[in-house]
Formats: structure tokens, C-alpha cells, sequence
């Protein structure tokens, strides 16, 4: 019995790697067929170690969470298996997707820098740009959850981002993320930023932790905003 149990957790957790592994091949065969393999397979390993950020924070929280799954040209998460129990554990687990994607893509920075690599400096590019975009300030974007700690009526900010945004490239991902944020700017708008609609002393936290997010917060985005402008200008120039 005891032999049963083994390989039956062996199995599960096999079953994991193959199911992350499975669609990670999977979006770098769709996304080759647009940009190449050399671009494909570092663009998907970006998007990997960013889901693995959240992965490692939750469980590090103690939380119950799937393997990291992708879709191609439409990205990848985890799966909460249980929700945050308070708003820090929502906001840690939140920051550590960006924090981690960004020195990935600073990894890619360097070695571009070192070899002279367009390749490289494009994934570069890609990966600032791509976690800058999820710092947007709305849930379910981890900018939205990262600022919920601050103040859920930071979600206000969000939505006119989001619409300059499908302006500026119009995209279904971004009518689809709207109409995921739309219950929650409900929420930012309830006079009680929404505490009512949470566990009790869901938002209850100090001051100082709300002012040290606010300020990582704000400092992780100012960088990778500085990177992907001169990124960009590079790319071009080139």
C-alpha cells in the first residue's frame, strides 16, 4: 500500500512537469511559426521564470498552487488552488512574477550586452516590456494586486491605462482583461474599498508595509519603463 501511495505521488508530480513542460513546447512551436525558434524558446522561458516568481512566493505563503500552464500568444498562470488569506500574502505573491521576470530579462540585457546579440537584446526588450504590462494597476494584473495593499482605489487608475492601451493597439486580450477587472473597479468604487466583500481584516495592514509596497512598487515600474524606452530606441535605431 505504502509502495502504491509513492508512485501514485510520483506520478502526480510527474504529471505536472509533463503538463508544464506539454504547453511550454507547445507555445514555442506556435510562436516560432511567427518569430523563429531562437526568439520562441526565449520569449516562452521568460514567461517561465515570471509564473515561476508567483509559484515560488505561494508556496513559500504556504499556499496550495498548480504547475505553471501556457496558451500561446495569450501567456500562462498558475492556478490557485486556495486565495490569498490577506492582502500582504495577495501583494507578495503578486510583486515576486515581475521581480523575478525582470532579472530574467536583465540576464538577457547582459548577455546582449556581452555578445553584441540582436537576439538577445530583442528578449531583452520583450521581457521589461512584458512585466511592465502586468504591473498595470488593475486586477486581476499583478499590478492589481500588488496595489491592492496600498488601496484598492488605485484600480481607478488602471482602467484608463488599459483603454489607452487598446487605443494606442487594439487587442481582445484587453477587452478580455477588462471584462475580468470590471468587478473589482466595482469594488475600488464601495465607500469601504470593498473590505465587506473580503474575509474580516482582509485589508488590515500597517501603514509602514502598505508605504514599503508603494515604493517597490513604484520603483520596479519606473525601471522597467527607463529599460523598454531605451530598449526600444535601440531596437529601432538598429
Amino acid at each position: 500500500m505504502g509502495k502504491l501511495l509513492t508512485y501514485l505521488f510520483m506520478a502526480g508530480k510527474m504529471g505536472k512537469v509533463l503538463t508544464t513542460g506539454g504547453t511550454m513546447l507547445i507555445s514555442m512551436f506556435a510562436y516560432s511559426l511567427v518569430f523563429g525558434w531562437p526568439y520562441a524558446v526565449g520569449f516562452v522561458l521568460l514567461i517561465f521564470f515570471h509564473e515561476l516568481g508567483h509559484y515560488i512566493a505561494a508556496r513559500l505563503c504556504g499556499l496550495n498552487v498548480g504547475a505553471p500552464m501556457f496558451i500561446p500568444f495569450v501567456g500562462a498562470w498558475i492556478s490557485m488552488k486556495e486565495m490569498p488569506r490577506d492582502v500582504h500574502t495577495e501583494a507578495y505573491v503578486g510583486f515576486a512574477g515581475p521581480f523575478v521576470g525582470t532579472l530574467a530579462a536583465l540576464a538577457c540585457y547582459w548577455i546582449a550586452r556581452s555578445t553584441d546579440s540582436q537576439i538577445m537584446l530583442a528578449l531583452a526588450y520583450s521581457g521589461f516590456m512584458l512585466n511592465l504590462f502586468n504591473l498595470i494597476p488593475i486586477s486581476p494584473m499583478d499590478g492589481g494586486r500588488i496595489t491592492a495593499i496600498i488601496s484598492p482605489k488605485v484600480w481607478l487608475f488602471g482602467m484608463p491605462l488599459l483603454a489607452a492601451l487598446f487605443f494606442y493597439s487594439p487587442s481582445p486580450m484587453l477587452i478580455m482583461i477588462a471584462i475580468l477587472a470590471f468587478p473589482q473597479v466595482k469594488i475600488a468604487l464601495q465607500k469601504d474599498n470593498g473590505a465587506s466583500d473580503m474575509p474580516p481584516g482582509y485589508y488590515d495592514v500597517p501603514m509602514e508595509r502598505r508605504v514599503n509596497y508603494a515604493v517597490y512598487y513604484l520603483g520596479l515600474t519606473g525601471f522597467l519603463a527607463i529599460m523598454t524606452y531605451q530598449l526600444h530606441g535601440t531596437l529601432s535605431s538598429a
